[in-house]
């Protein structure tokens, strides 16, 4: 048995976690089995400084290698109002894809001419609260969408900025529901059909079109694909604004080495000056590669059963974190009071949630699991709190920031009285 203060953490976690002298973790300063004394588990448990430091990543490379540029974050990978305010002190800009999102970023403090609606089903409602607050952009998806952005345009009396959605025909190596640039997608319109749409875009007198946008999809741990999608975009003529999306890959296990934010920022900068041409606006939108290594989450065994396998219970799961369930993710997990301790027994880490297939991650070695521990999962940041649900009248769990030792209560745990209060009846 090794001891974990003589090993740095795996990259998973966030930026400055570190194991103290007792073997516990420290997340932002804090000591992780505190966290879940102080604010109860499940909960969401946010480095403040790491969000920072990955926003001053994006923001900082992108304006050295390309001035005329801006960085989105593509806020539904964690659509958290406290999120929205750290990033948008970090200068950048958001993206958005429906009415609630809207509304957090701007209560988040985001400027609303550095937002950018976008959604393959935009309501004209969702629209007309676009347009009323003065987004910038509006990203059209479909013939229907631009009808519709027409329509709320010509009551509200004003001419609308719009990028329009391409689907290159580029796939990454990823999970199917997270891909979105292969031909037959449910986003965008095809390299064949956008001539026809980008006319149709141009002759309104509503819309005023400055650009063009690609997203190939997420998780991609390659940059190939994004070279690939910029050269498809080239072919259909110049424009003075491309976003070309988001969609990097982040470290959820040691051993996966997901390219560096300063590397992807030059290989895709380095293909838009190649074939897009020189005077170029370009946009990125990172949402996971900001924000999942940022957040862990801290659970409390509450049972663990021996029989084929060592099942391992605790208290949250598939209401807290769906990926698992849904695209199979892997996750690490670690006793966040025995960090010191490597190795350990087989596990099948569990949740509490009335389905077999509630099970976080399987076949993870634990040290000697007993009730009462906290465990921890890393790399939680990116669609947990997103798709956080109340299966079995389970409550969302609280959003902790963490920085230099203090912690501070950003979201609070739902209570049952939340669960009923939308009850009219």
């Amino acid at each position: 048995m090794t001891d974990a203060r003589d090993q740095p953490l795996s990259h998973a976690y966030p930026i400055g976690s570190r194991v103290d002298a007792r073997g516990h973790l420290q997340i932002g300063g804090c000591d992780a089995v505190e966290l879940a004394a102080q604010f109860g588990t499940p909960a969401f448990i946010v480095a403040e400084d790491d969000l920072r430091e990955r926003a001053r990543a994006y923001v900082r490379g992108l304006t050295a290698l390309h001035p005329d540029g801006d960085v989105l974050f593509a806020s539904k990978a964690f659509p958290c109002t406290a999120v929205y305010r750290v990033l948008a002190q970090e200068g950048m800009a958001c993206d958005v894809a429906s009415g609630g999102e809207l509304a957090l970023a701007l209560r988040g403090g985001f400027d609303p001419a550095r937002i950018y609606m976008h959604g393959n089903a935009k309501s004209e409602a969702e629209l007309r609260f676009a347009l009323e607050a003065g987004v910038g952009h509006v990203v059209l998806d479909s013939l229907h969408d631009v009808e519709r952005l027409e329509r709320v345009a010509a009551r509200l009396g004003v001419a609308q900025e719009v990028l329009v959605r391409i689907t290159p025909d580029v796939s990454g190596d990823t999970h199917a529901a997270i891909s979105t640039g292969q031909a037959d997608s449910k986003f965008g319109f095809g390299l064949a059909q956008a001539p026809a749409a980008l006319e149709r875009i141009a002759g309104s007198p509503h819309l005023r079109m400055v650009g063009l946008h690609c997203h190939i999809g997420s998780q991609l741990l390659e940059l190939e694909p994004f070279r690939r999608a910029v050269s498809a975009l080239a072919q259909l003529g110049e424009f003075d604004v491309y976003n070309l999306g988001g969609g990097l890959g982040v470290a959820y296990l040691e051993a996966q080495e997901p390219p560096s934010i300063p590397d992807y920022l030059a290989a895709v900068v380095a293909a838009a000056h190649a074939e897009l041409g020189p005077g170029k606006r370009i946009l990125f939108e990172p949402g996971r590669s900001l924000v999942a290594n940022s957040t862990v989450t801290l659970y409390t065994v509450q049972t663990v059963k021996r029989n084929v396998s060592t099942w391992v219970a605790v208290d949250g799961g598939m209401s807290d974190n769906l990926r698992p369930m849904l695209y199979g993710s892997r996750y690490q997990a670690a006793i966040a009071s025995r960090m010191h301790a490597t190795g350990g027994e087989l596990c099948q880490l569990a949740g509490k949630h009335c389905e077999s297939g509630d099970v976080i991650i399987r076949d993870v070695e634990l040290h000697e699991p007993a009730p009462g521990d906290i465990v921890v999962t890393p790399a939680t940041g990116a669609y947990g709190y997103a798709m956080a649900n109340n299966y079995n009248g389970v409550p969302r769990p609280p959003v902790v920031f963490v920085s230099g030792g203090n912690a501070r209560l950003a979201v609070r745990r739902e209570t049952y009285e939340d669960l009923m209060s939308r009850d009219v009846d």
